[in-house]
This record gives structure tokens, C-alpha cells and sequence, in this order.
């Protein structure tokens, strides 16, 4: 059963379909809505004080969107929590880092005060990455967050508004296999650190193409690594 909870500020801009629509994203990104579980419109409008008209209109979003899928007949369908899977892990991590790639492209169009600004800020992060892989006690939450800084900032700094419009829709995917299979994740994540160390090289040199190559580098290493821990952990939500 969902908690019942009040919307926060955030959720309360915009229209109520936006509003439905990140809050439900939310509880499936951080597993609040389990994979392979089946969606019940009232409870969700329950628990997020709306009407079953936004909420629905949501769903068909995240539908669109790959979050949430439609199963049963024609006659009778349901929707559930999309799986989560060995091939879409590695379709997910494949779409971000072409995504990411093309941004890296744009960076050489970057002042070259734009791009120290950018380079002191993943520095201070990957640094803030590296310490927090190496403590006794490492926390994966808040690797994920600072992890999901470094990459957004990347793509904040240099992307059109389409192309940062596509990565905020897709890009939230990778972050809901991260966040579930982290714990298992974090002892090769001083790996990760090093190949975020290659990206900021990148970026200080003002390549476009090299800055591509290891942002797409670093997002093809990471689905190597989550692959190895759904095959060892196995997959969630298949029916």
C-alpha cells in the first residue's frame, strides 16, 4: 500500500498533468512504485490529492515515455511499472550516452571561461565522487546525487533545448537502475571516477570529439558494470 503523503513545491507547479506526472515519475524512479507492479489510478490520486483525470493523463506520459507499460486485452488493460531488464539496461545506458556524446560535441562552441567554469565545477564533484567511493562507508544515495550532477551539468552547459529536453525524459530511466542496484555498484566506482577524469580532460582541452568519446566511454563501462550486477542479482518486475 503507497503512503499517503503531501505534495511538495515542487510538485505543486504547473498544470495538475505535470504535477501527476513527476510525482509518479518520482515514486518509480526511487523504487516507491516497484517494477512490474501493477498501477492503480485511485490509489495513486490518493495518495497525490488529485483527481484520476491528471493522473491518467500522466500515466499516458510515462507510457510514451517507457516508464510504465499497458498489459491485458483489448477489452481489459491495466498499466504496471515498466521491468527492469538486461536489454534495457543496455538500450537505456546506449540512448544516454549518444545523448550526452552530442552534447559533449557542442562544448567546443563554449567561451573559454565557460568551459573552466564547467571544468573547476566536475572537478570539485568527481573529487566529492572519489571521496565518497573510498570512505569506510560508502553512501550510494549520495553518490547517485552527486554522480547525477556531474553528468547533468555536462549536458546543462552545452545542449540545445531539444536535445536537453530528450535527456531529462530518458535520462531519469538510468538513474532508477542505478539507484536499485548501487549498493552492489560501489566498489567499482573509483573506476568511474577515472573515466569522469578523462571527460573533464576533454572538456579543458575544447575537443568536441574527444569530449564525446569519453562521455560515451564512461555511459558503455557503466552498463558493462550494471550488467554484471543484474546477471549476479537478476532482473526485477518480469512477469
Amino acid at each position: 500500500m503507497l503512503k499517503r503523503k503531501h505534495p511538495s513545491k515542487t510538485i505543486q507547479r504547473g498544470s495538475a498533468t505535470d504535477a501527476a506526472y513527476v510525482a509518479i515519475r518520482e515514486m518509480i524512479v526511487f523504487g516507491r512504485l516497484a517494477p512490474g507492479s501493477w498501477i492503480a489510478e485511485s490509489e495513486l490520486a490518493n495518495v497525490l490529492h488529485m483527481s484520476r483525470t491528471p493522473i491518467r493523463e500522466a500515466l499516458q506520459w510515462l507510457q510514451h515515455e517507457g516508464y510504465v507499460l499497458e498489459r491485458g486485452t483489448r477489452s481489459k488493460s491495466r498499466m504496471t511499472v515498466a521491468p527492469m531488464t538486461l536489454g534495457d539496461a543496455h538500450e537505456l545506458y546506449g540512448i544516454v550516452g549518444r545523448i550526452e556524446g552530442l552534447a559533449g560535441l557542442r562544448i567546443q562552441a563554449l567561451s573559454p571561461k565557460q568551459q573552466a567554469a564547467l571544468v573547476t565545477m566536475l572537478k570539485k564533484l568527481n573529487s566529492e565522487l572519489l571521496r565518497i567511493s573510498k570512505s569506510a562507508s560508502p553512501d550510494p544515495e549520495a553518490f547517485t546525487d552527486v554522480d547525477t550532477s556531474f553528468h547533468d551539468r555536462i549536458v546543462e552547459a552545452s545542449a540545445g533545448p531539444r536535445l536537453l529536453a530528450i535527456y531529462k525524459a530518458v535520462k531519469p530511466q538510468t538513474d532508477r537502475y542505478w539507484r536499485l542496484y548501487s549498493n552492489t555498484l560501489m566498489g567499482d566506482m573509483a573506476e568511474s571516477c577515472e573515466e569522469h577524469n578523462e571527460i573533464i580532460a576533454a572538456i579543458s582541452s575544447g575537443k568536441g570529439e574527444a569530449t564525446e568519446r569519453a562521455l560515451q566511454k564512461n555511459w558503455e563501462k557503466g552498463a558493462e558494470r550494471l550488467v554484471k550486477a543484474i546477471i549476479k542479482f537478476g532482473e526485477r518486475g518480469v512477469l
